[in-house]
Order: C-alpha cells, then sequence, then structure tokens
C-alpha cells in the first residue's frame, strides 16, 4: 500500500466564534475522583454558580440527575447544569473512576446564566470516538494544576474551550435524534417532579410522607410508588440524601458548627445527624470536614 505523505491538514470552514468577551467560560477546578474513593461519597448536591461535566473513566453505577436515575458506564459523558441536583451513588458494589471539570461564567446564546447546554437536552451521553480526547484533555488539565505546572492556569484555560467545543459536539449529535416524544413529560412523571419539589424546598423542615401527602393533597401510596418509580428511591430516602447532601456542602464551604448545620437541615439533634451522616458518608462530619479542608489546604501549599 502506497503511503500517503501529504500529512498537511487545513482549516476549510470559518466558524463564529462561540466563546468571547460576552460568554468567557472560567475554570473553577479539575477532579480525577478513584474508585477507591466510592468509600466516602458526595451524596445528593447542586451548584448554583457553575456547570460539571464529567468523563466516566471506568465502572458503572445508577446516578439520580434531576428527577431519575441513569444507568452510567464507561466512556459516558455527563454534563450538570448550574442547579441541577445530582447524586453520584458509589460504594463497594458501584466503583466509578471519572474525571470532572467545574466551569463559571457561562453566557451561552439563548441558555440561563451558567447552563452549558439546553435544559431539556439530557444529562448522560456516549461520548464514542470523543472519549479518548475528551479523557486525555481532562487528565492532561488535572495533572498540570496538580503538578503546579509553569502557566497551568493560562494553560488549562485553553483545554478548557477544547473539552467545552468536544463536549458540545458530543450533545448536539445525542439531541439531533431525540424524538419529540422523548421530550414530552408524563403524568406521572410530572407528578414526580412535584414531589421532589416540595422536597427540596422543605427539606430542612420536620417531614414525613404523610405531611407531603396533605401538602399536595395525593395519597401517601400514591406518592411512594410514583416516587420511587421516577427517582429509585422512596420519598423519604430522597429526604434524607438531600439532607446529608446539603450538609456536605456546608461541612466544607462554610465556617458553621456542626451542631448548627444539623439544625439548617433538619435533623433536632446533633446526636442523630452525626450517626445518618456517618452511616451514609463512611466517616463523622468532623472528620469529613477536617479531611477535606486539610486536603485542599495542603494543595495550595505545596
Amino acid at each position: 500500500m502506497k503511503k500517503d505523505l501529504n500529512v498537511q491538514c487545513f482549516v476549510k470552514k470559518d466558524f463564529p466564534p462561540i466563546f468571547d468577551q460576552n460568554n468567557n467560560p472560567k475554570l473553577l477546578y479539575v477532579s480525577k475522583i478513584s474508585a477507591d474513593a466510592s468509600a466516602h461519597p458526595r451524596i445528593m448536591h447542586m451548584h448554583k454558580h457553575f456547570t460539571e461535566v464529567l468523563i466516566i473513566v471506568s465502572g458503572e453505577s445508577d446516578f439520580l440527575i434531576h428527577d431519575r436515575k441513569y444507568h452510567i458506564r464507561a466512556g459516558d459523558l455527563l454534563v450538570y447544569n448550574s442547579e441541577i441536583m445530582h447524586d453520584e451513588i458509589s460504594g463497594p458494589d458501584h466503583a466509578v473512576e471519572y474525571y470532572c471539570i467545574a466551569v463559571g461564567g457561562l453566557h451561552m446564546p439563548g441558555l440561563r446564566e451558567n447552563a452549558l447546554i439546553p435544559d431539556d437536552a439530557g444529562y448522560v451521553f456516549q461520548a464514542g470516538a470523543s472519549y479518548q480526547e475528551l479523557a486525555e484533555l481532562m487528565n492532561m488539565m488535572h495533572r498540570n494544576l496538580s503538578d503546579e505546572a509553569p502557566r497551568c492556569e493560562a494553560f488549562c484555560d485553553s483545554l478548557l474551550r477544547a473539552v467545552l467545543v468536544k463536549t458540545l459536539a458530543v450533545v448536539a449529535k445525542r439531541t439531533e435524534t431525540r424524538t419529540e416524544e422523548d421530550r414530552r413529560p408524563e403524568e406521572d412523571s410530572i407528578l414526580g417532579q412535584r414531589i421532589k419539589k416540595y422536597i427540596d424546598e422543605n427539606y430542612m423542615e420536620s417531614m414525613s410522607l404523610q405531611t407531603i401527602s396533605e401538602a399536595l393533597h395525593i395519597s401517601s401510596y400514591y406518592i411512594a410508588h410514583v416516587f420511587k418509580e421516577m427517582s429509585g428511591y422512596s420519598p423519604m430516602q430522597y429526604l434524607l440524601r438531600r439532607r446529608i447532601g446539603e450538609a456536605q456542602t456546608l461541612l466544607i464551604s462554610t465556617d458553621h458548627s456542626i451542631s448548627d448545620i444539623a439544625g439548617m437541615v433538619g435533623y433536632d439533634t446533633q446526636s442523630y445527624f452525626n450517626m445518618q451522616f456517618t452511616k451514609h458518608v463512611g466517616m463523622p462530619p468532623r472528620k469529613y470536614r477536617q479531611t477535606y479542608v486539610v486536603g485542599n489546604e495542603n494543595k495550595k501549599k505545596k
């Protein structure tokens, strides 16, 4: 076979810039989550002011994203727009390794602030042929920031744009194949979202299946059935994980005492909060705060 000696590839088309002064994304962090980290999961939470993009490297699990569970596996690309609740279920039988980048400052044309893709575009996409490139780009970003390489911030800022453009290409390919039927919410799904909204807005208050039933004027049996079918959790399981996830956020981002945090997320006593937190995170809240904060401080001191 004759070898092609022409290795020069030309840019054949002009293209409108995606990022400019009005849409100037900022890289906030890059995480490499090892399979071992499943012992201390980051439970249900959302980010108000930035979007996360994940590429799954190995393993598989069920992730709750917004209002339903998705079975994710190696090769999947996940996009969490700002204010999208997500619960990355992990454990000995759900060990998942992935890269994650967080990006703020997004003003994509026609979308709300800090949303990378339309809210109805979905959350989980098969990266396909783009998987290797996305994984390598995120690996380079993580390695350079971790090693504090010269000009790593500027280097990773350039790579961020490459990741986002490639992500948009993967999402566009997926959304082109979706039908209107895919987008149409079913009646039970709408009810499930009402239940979720009620819990999200009132999780810090005393709550039971009966109080949800009375607030929504729907039988507790039907509420439990619909919500379990939609999310994979019973309403009370969702409430518990919502509280623990919010407690994790407060522990790592505020100086509130553990006692205050327990009350802020709906627990009457710190001892019961400590017990539930330890059971679901794998360590007590005080140790979780120390591990996370001290770990970040050590990285800054390198």
